[in-house]
């Protein structure tokens, strides 16, 4: 039987770059109300039983069960192992938001496929219409899918769904990358592009695509068009193909060969 993963947040943020465990072995603490909820309501598990925890840390936690409700549920830390499955590049996404569920399936799989952040784009095409409250509830709701999709996956970083934004507040703040966009009568080849520091940027529009003028906004901010064949790609068709492209291409789906 499958070790539940479970997603453990920190009341307090780990220091930037900080390569130290978060949690210590032999430490017994509960679980937060979310997590609890999944462990004793939905699973139905009890004391006794071994989870796998991960914080967001880059580690796993090798824990067991101590007592467990279906409000309640303690653990201890049995073991610590660091996780290795972190892409050497770190890619941004810029998704064009869509509607109904084509954007959780975009932000579940670009988390399976190693997306580093994403952020969430009003463009001129798109359809959704939202602000305030009702915009941080979606963003919310969007990170629950990446944290499930983590557990998932096997990740132990959790890629962190920005504030949306129209796409030029996106493209005036961000930082040297390598800049993608899609493009079908792209002439120049994935290959022939060079990683800056890592850093990969990857712009892709909503249905109906960007228009003339966003496509003209994005090349002024150095984003370079590439071609992923001759077909006209759905939106969360185009993401999840460039995601695995640029991550065959320089990250890590060509194995440790690449």
């Amino acid at each position: 039987m499958r070790v539940p993963r479970i997603y453990h947040p920190l009341l307090q943020p780990l220091p930037e770059n900080s390569e130290q465990p978060s949690l210590a072995e032999g430490q017994v603490f509960a679980l937060d109300d979310e997590a609890a909820n999944h462990v004793g309501r939905v699973l139905r598990m009890s004391a006794g039983q071994a989870l796998q925890v991960f914080t967001g840390d880059g580690y796993d936690y090798s824990a067991e069960i101590v007592s467990a409700s279906k409000k309640n549920v303690e653990v201890r830390i049995t073991g610590i192992q660091l996780n290795n499955s972190e892409s050497p590049v770190k890619i941004h996404l810029g998704q064009g938001i869509s509607r109904g569920d084509r954007m959780d399936f975009v932000l579940q799989k670009s988390v399976e496929l190693g997306v580093h952040s994403i952020t969430p784009l009003f463009t001129e095409r798109c359809g959704v219409k939202l602000s305030g409250e009702r915009l941080e509830k979606k963003r919310l709701q969007w990170q629950k899918i990446v944290v499930s999709a983590c557990e998932q996956s096997g990740r132990a970083f959790v890629p962190e769904v920005q504030m949306p934004v129209t796409l030029p507040q996106w493209l005036a703040n961000l930082p040297p990358a390598l800049r993608l966009t899609l493009d079908p009568q792209a002439t120049k080849a994935l290959r022939e592009q060079q990683v800056i520091n890592q850093q990969i940027q990857l712009l892709v529009g909503p249905e109906g695509g960007l228009t003339d003028t966003e496509v003209a906004a994005a090349a002024t901010a150095d984003f370079q068009p590439v071609q992923l064949g001759p077909r006209v790609l759905r939106t969360e068709t185009a993401a999840l193909t460039a995601l695995s492209v640029v991550q065959y291409q320089f990250g890590d789906l060509a194995g440790s060969g690449n």
